[in-house]
């Protein structure tokens, strides 16, 4: 088979779809790769680099033209649009529920949409987990900075002093991306809540973090307490293929104090706040009411070669699958199947079409 790594161009987009590694297993199992000229250079990669693996550069034409199968990391944008075609199948972070535009073209053009997100491995997501541990443990850093007075923050030191109480935080979900904000919270020396909807989750962080991270179950009544009280506030609930829940309206954010950070993780499936929209690395922040809002959408890729080294170990098991046949991979495989979300015109994903109010066709 013919495989496609292009270069990402979302703004400060760094991470690559596959390492220089992952293309020579792929070529050494008999398959080609395609490289557009300067993919990997933002993780650390040279062009030199994949040409030594086995991989071939080819410019951004020419690679859509010939790959049957593209490995990106982001959704296509845009200016991306034109270039698939009927019958290529795409693997990456789709992120479809906010994006109607993208799902309509995939649609129409009878692409095989293919969503590191929603494949689900006996409940886990084993391909989203890698960027939602780095945009996790990144979530309270960034919060964090924007808590300085100079950047408009409440001016609360996150681990405090002694005698002077540390900064509030609030973690709204209590998975992957959830439990490593709870981490870096509580190494920070943040007064760490974290809420879920389910016990048990909440049970395993408590046993993790020895009772140090308070823990409560979410509600409208609890949240809108622990929001007034909260310094800094990381979205982080998900729900595979369709919108995350909008937990936070603009009666509730007006509750919250002037200064305090709303970083939304959730921002790629529409985000947890009724204010919250998203922006990039340029303009990572925005003001409401007072509430300084960080919804960047690629977080991960402000740390490009840890994410790349982490997406590839978890995605190529599943490309080398994919590379022996598409069709065949999906048919043999249930769990790779999840990641369909589109399949000859019509969506597989029961969460998508859900969420776009659009007819959902079982993949058969």
């Amino acid at each position: 088979m013919v495989i496609g790594v292009p270069r990402e161009i979302k703004v400060h987009e760094y991470r690559v779809g596959m390492t220089p590694a992952g293309v020579g297993e792929l070529v050494r199992a008999g398959h080609g790769v395609l490289v557009e000229p300067g993919a990997g250079e933002g993780s650390g990669f040279s062009d030199g680099d994949y040409r030594q693996a086995g991989g071939e550069l080819r410019d951004r034409s020419d690679l859509f033209g010939r790959a049957e199968l593209v490995v990106k990391v982001k959704e296509p944008l845009p200016e991306e649009y034109g270039l698939l075609r009927e019958g290529q199948a795409l693997f990456t972070y789709l992120h479809l529920a906010p994006n109607r535009p993208l799902t309509d073209l995939l649609l129409e053009r009878g692409v095989t949409g293919l969503a590191y997100e929603t494949l689900d491995k006996e409940g886990a997501l084993p391909l989203l987990a890698p960027m939602s541990e780095v945009a996790g443990r990144m979530a309270p850093l960034v919060g964090a900075f924007y808590l300085q007075r100079i950047h408009g923050g409440t001016g609360v030191l996150p681990g405090g002093v002694p005698g002077v109480s540390p900064a509030r935080a609030l973690i709204l979900g209590a998975g992957v991306v959830g439990s490593g904000a709870a981490r870096v919270a509580l190494g920070l020396g943040m007064e760490t809540t974290v809420m879920n909807r389910g016990v048990e989750r909440l049970q395993r962080l408590d046993e993790i973090h020895g009772g140090r991270a308070r823990t409560l179950v979410l509600n409208r009544e609890l949240l809108a307490e622990e929001l007034r009280r909260a310094d800094l506030v990381v979205g982080a609930l998900l729900v595979p293929g369709g919108r995350t829940p909008l937990l936070i309206d603009r009666e509730l954010l007006g509750t919250m104090k002037r200064g305090a950070v709303l970083v939304d993780v959730s921002i790629d499936q529409g985000g947890c706040a009724e204010t919250s929209r998203p922006t990039t690395h340029d303009d990572p922040v925005y003001e409401v009411d007072g509430v300084i809002h960080y919804t960047v959408a690629n977080m991960p890729g402000a740390f490009p070669r840890t994410s790349t080294l982490a997406l590839t170990n978890a995605t190529l098991p599943y490309v080398k699958v994919l590379a022996g046949g598409v069709e065949g991979a999906l048919r043999a495989d249930p769990v790779l199947a999840g990641a369909l979300n589109t399949w000859r015109g019509a969506i597989v994903h029961p969460a998508l079409a859900e969420a776009l109010g659009l007819p959902f066709i079982p993949f058969a």
